[in-house]
């Protein structure tokens, strides 16, 4: 996001890398005839009296970032340890529980190829329970979180402390 100069001054805009650029050759014309040429917009730079590392720091100290950083491993350390638990599990029972595994379940479905499906269908499940887990506990956050670094690395927002 850049300020744009003139009459609207204070009004922010969304910088596009694709808004302005046009297609090799399909480029607008001057006035004169000839094509205008593009010139890539310029990054705005870090807060006055900020660098862009202090900015982040500050965020990452904040308690608002140890809070999301603190629900995001309360799920995903336990799920990770469990989901690799029962892939272990089912590798070695595979490996070493024959007669188990070959043990008949419905016609010729057997307990082999029920844990193989229950592999599938634990990555589904846990997959849908991560992004469940991530909209109604740290996406609203962490959008927050996002939101106010943008505005402190751009100098419209001061420190909140």
């Amino acid at each position: 996001m850049e300020k744009q100069e003139g009459r609207e001054a204070a009004a922010v805009r969304f910088d596009d890398p694709w808004y302005d650029a046009l297609a090799s050759g399909w480029g607008e014309l001057d006035g004169t005839g000839a094509p205008a040429p593009v010139t890539p917009p310029v990054p705005a730079g870090p807060a006055p009296g900020h660098s862009a590392a202090e900015i982040y720091l500050e965020v990452q100290r904040s308690a608002a970032f140890q809070e999301v950083r603190s629900r995001y491993r309360r799920f995903v350390v336990p799920a990770s340890l469990a989901f690799f638990t029962w892939y272990v599990v089912y590798v070695v029972a595979a490996t070493t529980a024959h007669d188990l595994m070959a043990r008949p379940v419905v016609g010729a479905v057997n307990v082999a190829m029920v844990a193989g499906l229950g592999q599938f269908l634990t990555t589904f499940l846990l997959t849908w329970a991560y992004a469940r887990h991530a909209r109604l506990r740290r996406d609203r956050a962490a959008l927050d979180l996002r939101w106010d670094t943008q505005e402190l690395t751009r100098g419209i927002k001061e420190i909140k402390r």
